[in-house]
């Protein structure tokens, strides 16, 4: 008794908080425990949701559940005997994780399978209308490249048309340029051979003219280029006039003195071939009268130069 007196109180003193400190270890060990509990369960519902979107029974089976291993016991360290000694309070059990029912599988709903389906129907028929829309649309580009194509075949086919139709025109114009320069050079070569020939025709008369000169029938006072005068002598009217008058038969009393005019036409002996009353007098008895005696004149005194004019215009008055 003496001896276990003395060795308590040469002892060291006794730790201060000790309880404490065990009191919190134990609340620790409670937390971590209970926290590891509550993420093995959480896994498991996850589990379970994803099992219900995609798993598909006909019986219905119930999940074991998962084994948890229990935490190692704390070790605790051997104190001295002059210590007090306290036991730690008794570690409660692990809890035992029974399976819920929301692991177990549930069956899959027939009204979410049917509007999947309506859903995948819905995007099969809108892909099916987009391709249709896609389809026709390149259709009609490809119409569209066609028509494009075939305006552009017309403008060339326009274009070339145009050009042969320029290029012919052109060729034409050189044609009948061509050809108006030859039909020019035509008229010019006939155009000089006639005045060829009429310069040798006048050439010709003057050579005649000059050579006949000499046998001309003109006066000392004569102008004239010819032999001899194709019209009358001054004094043939009144021969002719001579001639007719005694044949004409007239005795009404007529005012004035009216003329009428007589064209008449003889062979070259002077014989009376037709006459004609070219201006009227105005008195039918004087006209009738003037025909009647150039036919019972029947011939005409020669010109003189011994030619007969023919034809021959005489003038005749009732008193003259």
């Amino acid at each position: 008794m003496h001896a276990a007196t003395d060795r308590l109180e040469f002892a060291p003193p006794p730790t201060p908080g000790l309880l404490r400190s065990l009191a919190l270890a134990v609340l620790a060990h409670a937390f971590l425990l209970a926290a590891l509990t509550w993420g093995v369960h959480w896994k498991s519902d996850a589990v379970s949701v994803s099992f219900d979107a995609e798993l598909w029974s006909a019986v219905p089976q119930a999940a074991a559940p998962k084994l948890v291993e229990a935490p190692p016991e704390p070790v605790l360290t051997p104190i001295t005997p002059k210590a007090p000694l306290v036991a730690p309070a008794p570690k409660p059990p692990p809890p035992v994780q029974t399976p819920t029912p929301e692991a177990q599988p549930k069956l899959p709903d027939p009204a979410i399978a049917l509007e999947r389906d309506k859903l995948r129907q819905k995007k099969a028929l809108d892909l099916k209308k987009q391709q249709e829309l896609d389809k026709q649309r390149l259709e009609k580009q490809r119409l569209e490249q066609l028509k494009q194509e075939e305006l552009k075949q017309k403008k060339l086919q326009l274009d070339k048309q145009r050009l042969q139709d320029q290029r012919d025109a052109e060729k034409k114009a050189a044609q009948d340029k061509k050809k108006a320069a030859q039909e020019a050079q035509r008229k010019e070569a006939s155009q000089a051979q006639e005045d060829a020939k009429m310069l040798a025709a006048q050439r010709k008369a003057n050579i005649e003219r000059m050579t006949g000169l000499a046998g001309a029938s003109g006066g000392a006072t004569a102008r004239g280029t010819q032999l001899q005068s194709s019209g009358p002598s001054s004094s043939y009217a009144g021969r002719i006039r001579a001639r007719i008058k005694p044949n004409i038969v007239f005795v009404d009393d007529i005012a004035g003195n009216p003329a009428a005019e007589v064209e008449v036409r003889t062979a070259s002996d002077g014989t009376i071939i037709s006459s004609k009353l070219t201006k009227p007098s105005g008195v039918k008895a004087w006209d009738d009268a003037v025909l009647r005696a150039i036919e019972k004149t029947e011939v005409l005194p020669r010109d003189v130069d011994g030619r007969v004019i023919s034809p021959l215009t005489i003038s005749f008055t009732p008193k003259d």
